[in-house]
């Protein structure tokens, strides 16, 4: 009873933290509504609760040894207090909180920590550090929620929405509780030791603000390159030749018909292969709102695509120094051509999915180059595996 008194307490050094900085104590209001669905769903258990309050009042007002004004004060003593506050906390709903029945959920922790190792390159950090920008942007594309409610030492607190400015200038001691009920979509925030948070989104339908926030991004995964940003195109699909641009057309009609498309162009160094991978990223995909993945070396064995992203397209330079034919003993000690076979049958990351999460039909584009196709695995080239193929062999300036 006194822990219960002490967390409404105002004088409370951390409730007069959250009170100091904006936040209200949260009452709950009658509805009859919810009293009636009380009534039609469990009767029995309305009617004894209501019987036990009105006992332990009566009991309160009914001592024969005190006077009639001693025995009002009874009734607003601790213990009757906290028998009229359980009866109310009854009949009355529950403060609104998250759906957890909603299947489209985006998780980060606030800020991305990256362990830097000298053994291998920071993937994880930098998919993460994606997914975190990504909970941000979504974050900046709803704007100030309806409702911010705070849950902490079993009391909650609500913060007036007109007073929002950013959720880092937010005081948060327990549980925060944000809802935007258009977008049918909420934010719960957990706090951790060392001012870390973890942002958790819960909507009906996520998958048109993550198209949003994630327009004309790009990840590059290349050792301690390694980073999110945007791609960047030195050369329009213009300046190329008249054959490059006919297959261009090629390849654009085909990612706006499948699903899955895999191209590989080859030819010698100078001929323009990766410029034209960062000119048809640029001008075609990231308008068609596909996030771009650049791996290199490493990255190939070790990435799966986000499962919450739409529209991927992965570039894979140089192929034919990953994508090895298995049988020669440099290709023995690898699994990179294993993985990138993976890639392109969609089977690595499809096979098993996770229980929550969001989960789309993605579309994949994978575009890989390489100086010669005879050093390439047979399998990668097999039917069915690249749908489209072209050799570069004008010297490219």
């Amino acid at each position: 009873m006194n822990d219960r008194e002490n967390n409404f307490n105002p004088n409370n050094s951390q409730n007069r933290g959250l009170l100091g900085s904006g936040w209200r104590p949260l009452y709950r209001e009658f509805d009859w509504e919810h009293l009636i669905h009380l009534a039609s769903t469990d009767p029995k258990e309305l009617a004894q609760k209501t019987l036990d309050i009105a006992s332990d009042i009566a009991d309160a007002m009914g001592r024969q040894q005190y006077s009639w004004l001693a025995n009002i004060l009874n009734v607003f003593s601790e213990n009757t207090r906290y028998e009229i506050d359980e009866f109310w906390d009854y009949i009355t709903p529950q403060p609104v909180a998250p759906d957890y029945r909603y299947k489209d959920v985006l998780v980060t922790e606030i800020p991305v920590v990256q362990l830097v190792s000298r053994s291998s390159i920071p993937i994880d950090y930098v998919l993460n550090k994606l997914q975190e920008i990504t909970v941000l942007k979504v974050l900046a594309l709803l704007g100030k929620p309806d409702a911010i409610t705070q849950f902490f030492m079993d009391r909650h607190f609500s913060y007036p929405p007109e007073r929002f400015i950013s959720w880092e200038r937010l005081e948060i001691l327990g549980t925060v509780y944000a809802y935007w009920a258009r977008e049918g979509c909420w934010l719960q925030i957990d706090t951790y030791d060392k001012g870390r948070r973890c942002y958790t989104l819960i909507c009906k339908n996520i998958a048109p603000l993550v198209n949003k926030a994630t327009y004309n991004l790009a990840v590059i995964l290349s050792g301690y390159k390694s980073r999110v940003g945007q791609i960047h195109s030195q050369f329009a699909i213009r300046t190329f030749s008249t054959e490059v641009q006919n297959f261009t057309d090629t390849i654009q009609q085909a990612i706006l018909d499948q699903n899955q498309l895999a191209v590989l162009v080859s030819g010698e160094p100078g001929t323009g292969k990766t410029a034209w991978t960062q000119a048809v990223a640029k001008e075609i995909l990231v308008p068609l709102g596909y996030v771009i993945f650049i791996l290199d070396h490493d990255a190939v064995e070790n990435f799966v695509p986000p499962s919450y992203l739409e529209r991927i397209c992965i570039i894979i330079n140089e192929a034919d120094n990953l994508a090895q034919d298995r049988s020669t003993v440099v290709a023995s000690g690898t699994n990179k051509t294993e993985h990138i076979l993976s890639l392109l049958d969609g089977t690595l990351y499809q096979s098993v999915m996770d229980e929550h999460g969001v989960q789309f039909q993605q579309k994949l584009v994978v575009i890989m180059t390489c100086n010669t196709t005879e050093r390439l695995d047979p399998a990668i080239l097999r039917k069915g595996r690249v749908d489209f193929t072209s050799e570069f062999t004008h010297k490219f300036v």
